[in-house]
């Protein structure tokens, strides 16, 4: 199988981290903790310190779609930099401990580091690459489709072998692929009785490139 180096994750250095920290109040959250609420006023950038999060879209009816999940050294709401309001909700998934940095100073941090400007770019490009993607992916794409350019995406090649260390459940997997939890769990059977996939508590191995259709 091709290796796959999995989706990118934008992280910020050391010097970043420490430069932009002393402009920013730490927080500790509980887990199922939302920290941002979509439609909310943007008033500042959130750095993971601590723990994990999930950044969803939901509606009415409580249906969801996670856009994105970010731990250590991960930041989000770099959105907050124009007026408008928050695109997205997000909650803590486990205990964490974040960052929070003003809108005013992560403008004048932005303006100020030029190599973490290009960083930012660099992350807003993949950010609107994956909306991309996933619209394509939504209209062209059947469910089983959807699920193992998922898998894919995902898994990244440890010691020779593609594998996926972040735990979903298959529920989390359903809301990021716009299905039904029954679906994804008749899929993801499919694709261990066929030793595709083998999958434990500690995450889901690729054992071989799922096919094209099922």
């Amino acid at each position: 199988m091709t290796a796959h180096a999995g989706p990118r994750v934008f992280r910020l250095s050391t010097a970043e981290l420490v430069a932009i920290g002393a402009r920013g109040v730490a927080r500790k959250h509980p887990k199922n903790t939302i920290v941002v609420s979509e439609g909310d006023s943007a008033d500042g950038l959130f750095i993971v310190l601590e723990g994990r999060v999930k950044v969803f879209v939901s509606d009415a009816q409580g249906h969801e779609v996670v856009l994105s999940t970010h731990g250590p050294g991960e930041y989000f709401g770099e959105m907050a930099l124009d007026a408008g309001p928050r695109s997205a909700s997000v909650i803590t998934l486990e205990p964490c401990q974040l960052l929070v940095v003003p809108k005013d100073a992560f403008r004048e941090f932005v303006e100020s580091n030029p190599a973490f400007a290009f960083s930012l770019i660099e992350k807003l490009i993949a950010r609107v690459r994956a909306l991309t993607d996933n619209v394509k992916s939504l209209a062209l794409m059947d469910v089983y489709g959807r699920l193992a350019r998922l898998l894919l995406e995902l898994a990244e090649e440890r010691g020779g072998v593609l594998a996926i260390s972040e735990r979903l459940t298959q529920q989390e997997i359903a809301s990021r692929i716009g299905a039904s939890r029954e679906m994804v769990s008749r899929i993801l059977k499919d694709l261990t009785t066929g030793g595709y996939i083998t999958q434990s508590r500690e995450g889901i191995v690729l054992h071989r490139k799922p096919p094209l259709h099922w």
